[in-house]
């Protein structure tokens, strides 16, 4: 699977500052110094609907963390999955009496059209979860033979108490993990399973459903969590940098496949730091397809919003707070991006060296966007009220807003 087309990144004078983020698993600020090659791992879209304001600003979270460590002199190696076979594209397709890949097709599409105007970096490996199952039959069977897997009724569940450290992601307590594992996804109340919060692995081939070829697991499909251990072992390795995603995939999305791939390697931790991206609501509920209150970027930019001006719109919210999409949040980015482009295309202005700096400083404590873009703010007033004769000031704006926020103007 291919991703989509990456917008050139200005190089800056200087050098940008090492990462302090928010990680889920310890509860506080870490301080990610990755070698070279920084290695970040995001999960990717269920394609059976388009992409709504909360995964662009989930994608937009970590788009960021990709430019800071650009602006350090860091090559990054991306990797994000898209999940293209799961319950909801088969019910959804169902619905709609379409074939299932012909709809995953179009929506993953869709997804790339989004990314790319809204000039979200592209990740270096772009994997589906069909063309990752010959590489998830392998480790399920190796988590059985570990004894850390066991069968029921034909299908195939990870033992969560084969992990000692199984509950380090998202720091719950079981009750808590049993009604989020009902609520996203799981089964906890099927009978005959050793722990209510085992996983599944392995479904076994259901009439009418897709299957494939599972080795010595039988026809099936794979389940959630086993397909990005799969994908990020395979391309990334143990302990990459971060793991990242909206908060709701900390439990159980992200600490299941942190234990999966714990039990599977005999190494700890699967990431240095699980940083997780707020949610964006409308109309007082977390937006989501379920609830289907949603609002879609394609459907913004048919209707001739400014792919810049949605960016803008998600970088005036911190990436971890949850938050309300509005009329008023766009249109204060519309005016936003017009007062930026007017400044940067007057002749001169207030030098501009220091405000890169603050840009590099705000993003550098856990991608703090809205103060970064207060900073601008700050710098197109100042011109404004007292002009400048610094003639590179507005050049130096616009490479240092296009390549640490993604911002073109």
């Amino acid at each position: 699977m291919h991703a989509w087309p990456a917008s050139e990144v200005p190089a800056l004078p200087g050098q940008g500052r090492d990462l302090r983020i928010h990680d889920t698993a310890t509860g506080g600020l870490v301080t990610l110094d990755p070698g070279p090659v920084a290695r970040i791992y995001v999960c990717g879209i269920t394609p059976y609907d388009a992409t709504h304001m909360g995964h662009a600003a989930t994608y937009n979270a970590f788009d960021l963390v990709q430019r800071v460590w650009l602006d350090t002199k860091r090559q990054v190696h991306y990797v994000q999955n898209v999940t293209d076979v799961d319950d909801p594209l088969l019910a959804r397709a169902q619905r709609d009496s379409i074939d299932w890949v012909a709809l995953a097709e179009k929506e993953t599409a869709l997804f790339r059209e989004d990314m790319t105007a809204l000039r979200m970096l592209p990740p270096r490996h772009y994997i589906g979860a069909v063309e990752a199952i010959p590489g998830i039959v392998p480790l399920v069977e190796r988590l059985r033979d570990l004894g850390a897997a066991y069968e029921l009724d034909g299908d195939v569940y990870f033992s969560v108490e084969s992990d000692p450290n199984f509950g380090n992601v998202s720091r719950l307590d079981a009750a808590a993990m049993r009604l989020l594992s009902a609520e996203r996804g799981g089964d906890p109340d099927r009978p005959g399973k050793k722990n209510p919060l085992d996983p599944m692995l392995w479904m076994a081939a259901r009439p009418g459903e897709p299957s494939w070829d599972g080795g010595s697991l039988g026809r099936g499909r794979p389940g959630w969590h086993i397909e990005c251990v799969a994908i990020a072992l395979d391309h990334l390795g143990m302990g990459f940098d971060v793991q990242g995603g909206g908060s709701d995939l900390a439990f159980p999305h992200h600490e299941m496949g942190a234990s999966h791939a714990q039990v599977l390697t005999g190494e700890y931790p699967m990431a240095k730091a699980y940083v997780h991206a707020g949610m964006v609501g409308l109309h007082g509920e977390k937006m989501s397809k379920s609830k289907g209150n949603l609002v879609f970027v394609s459907q913004l930019r048919r209707e001739g919003v400014d792919p810049v001006a949605i960016r803008l719109a998600l970088l005036a919210h911190h990436y971890r707070a949850d938050w309300e999409w509005t009329d008023q949040v766009l249109q204060d980015a519309v005016d936003r991006l017009g007062r930026w482009r007017a400044a940067v295309s007057r002749p001169d202005g207030p030098p501009a060296e220091a405000l890169v700096e603050e840009i590099r400083d705000a993003l550098a404590h856990d991608l703090d966007a809205p103060a970064a873009l207060a900073a601008v703010d700050r710098w197109v007033a100042l011109q404004q009220q007292t002009g400048g004769t610094d003639t590179g000031a507005p050049g130096v704006v616009s490479r240092a807003v296009d390549a640490l926020l993604g911002v073109a103007l």
